[in-house]
């Protein structure tokens, strides 16, 4: 680009009336250009971004489409994803607040998944486990509440609020597939603890979700499976559990399968299991103090069924019993309260963890303990879930080992002997030092 300077020299040559201008030396030209061409390239800079900045206005204004008003209930979000109004309004809904997961003291959260490690697409040839990823479900929300009988079939009562939120969305037209898990607590005012997960897509046909919903129950009892982690508590609830547990629920506990149209609820009473009763009523003289995550998924068990996936997974801290919600059951499901332990048994526990020098002599007392057991049951949590060579250890008081107790020495098998019906975990979860 011509520098101005120049131009002027050569349009305006000085006149006899102006005194001659002194000779510039060759370096002083040569400085003088060079600053000239700077000031003017970034002159042409400034024009031109200039200009950009002006077609880029002008073809966005043209091209980027006026923004359409969303259907009721739903609400844009940062991440791109579109969240619905009521899925928020249930999260929100419990006797105890949906909370950050790193900071959530009586409330709970969604932790993140890869906190879970499962089977890996190679596990069956190389026993290796990856991390979980992202959950297959969406959380809906979480009940904490108590009843004077046993909380069961939620979903089946049209009063309550998930099941209320589900009718509301069917009737717009939408087709959401709610999952709840409720895990019914050995107490004496019938605490349960409800997971519910959706799904706002349809099941994909062949699944092992899908196979899950229409397989019979000795497919369900097989493959639903629970990972618990323990992220903070006591050393004897860490002891007791284990820092990670994983456990084929219908193997080791009593579960009922409630399917609707829109909903499948698993309720799974742990007090069906005499060494799951005894470290749940263990671990709720601690609850204030626990901050446990609980994942739920389907077991892969063929080459084709894996990587496991995550169906969905949530993590409550400090949960305090006095913050329950009292859940009216209606009058036609009122049922029998569930199985407490008993005392003399809930003693000898005790004792047993305080004092690791008990005899592993059967008692009068262990004996009569299948008692605390459903009567349909009593064979299955007796000669399945425990092996037996433990149901003698478990009722008659296990002695603590040097390094710590073990409470389910026999609740989970070694893995994979997976259709061993002595075993309600296996040899992965042996191998991590995994307890129930």
């Amino acid at each position: 680009m011509p520098n101005h300077h120049t131009l002027s020299l050569q349009s305006n040559p000085p006149t006899q009336h102006n005194p001659l201008p002194r000779k510039k030396s060759k370096e002083q030209l040569r400085r003088a250009s060079k600053g000239n061409t700077k000031k003017a390239s970034k002159i042409s800079l400034s024009l031109s971004l200039f200009q950009n900045a002006r077609l880029c206005s002008s073809s966005s204004s043209a091209t980027t489409p006026k923004a359409q008003p969303r259907s009721t209930g739903e609400m844009d979000c940062s991440n791109g994803e579109v969240q619905h109004q009521w899925m928020e309004d249930v999260k929100a809904g419990g006797a105890v607040p949906f909370l950050d997961p790193d900071n959530c003291p009586n409330g709970w959260a969604t932790p993140p998944g890869d906190t879970f490690m499962v089977r890996g697409p190679d596990y069956l040839a190389t026993k290796v486990k990856i991390q979980g990823g992202e959950y297959l479900l969406k959380p809906l929300g979480f009940d904490w509440m108590k009843s004077p009988a046993k909380i069961c079939e939620v979903l089946n009562n049209k009063t309550h609020r998930v099941r209320k939120a589900i009718d509301d969305e069917v009737s717009r037209g939408n087709q959401p597939f709610v999952w709840a898990f409720n895990l019914q607590l050995p107490s004496k005012d019938n605490y349960s603890a409800i997971f519910y997960f959706v799904s706002l897509e349809p099941v994909p046909e062949g699944s092992l979700m899908d196979q899950f919903l229409k397989g019979d129950e000795a497919f369900r009892k097989s493959r639903l499976k629970l990972i618990a982690n323990i992220v903070r508590g006591p050393w004897i609830v860490r002891t007791a559990v284990g820092e990670q547990a994983i456990c084929i629920l219908g193997r080791a506990l009593t579960c009922k399968y409630t399917q609707g149209s829109n909903f499948i609820e698993i309720d799974v009473d742990v007090g069906s299991s005499i060494v799951a009763n005894a470290i749940v009523h263990l671990a709720f003289g601690y609850v204030q103090t626990l901050t446990v995550d609980l994942a739920f998924l389907i077991e892969g068990q063929t080459e084709s069924e894996l990587p496991e996936r995550l169906l969905g997974a949530v993590r409550f801290s400090e949960l305090n019993p006095g913050s329950a919600g009292v859940y009216e059951v209606p009058s036609e499901e009122q049922q029998e309260s569930a199985p407490f332990l008993p005392a003399r048994l809930w003693q000898g526990f005790s004792n047993m963890l305080h004092n690791p020098g008990n005899s592993r002599e059967p008692s009068s007392t262990s004996q009569s303990t299948n008692g605390s057991l459903h009567k349909e049951d009593a064979d299955e949590n007796t000669k399945g879930s425990l092996h037996k060579e433990d149901v003698d250890d478990n009722t008659a008081g296990s002695s603590l080992k040097e390094d710590g107790y073990e409470s389910a020495t026999g609740s989970f098998d070694k893995e994979d002997t997976e259709e061993d019906s002595n075993g309600s975990l296996h040899n992965e979860d042996a191998d991590e030092n995994t307890k129930w």
